[in-house]
């Protein structure tokens, strides 16, 4: 982890921000003690692809009539196969 005093962090911010996003995590110090800590921001988890899907008019009106049954969520189903293999 870097360092950096107030003083240079207040002369250089935008220096600072983007090393900090670049390589991590950067302490900022007041006379030899941290006192804050400028961390990048984590990148946002993607959606899922048969999250976004959209229903076909026919199947919508089926299951808005309530003539399926229900069972699995094949999508959660999936999505935590994936997630676990990430692991």
């Amino acid at each position: 982890m870097k360092n950096v005093s107030i003083r240079d962090l207040h002369d250089k911010t935008g220096d600072w921000i983007r090393k900090a996003s670049r390589d991590g995590e950067i302490a900022v110090t007041y006379r030899g003690k941290v006192v804050a800590k400028i961390v990048p921001q984590a990148a946002e988890a993607e959606v899922p692809y048969f999250s976004r899907r959209r229903l076909r008019p026919a199947y919508r009106r089926l299951q808005e009539r309530g003539r399926l049954r229900s069972g699995s969520n094949s999508t959660t189903l999936i999505s935590e196969e994936r997630d676990d293999r990430k692991t």
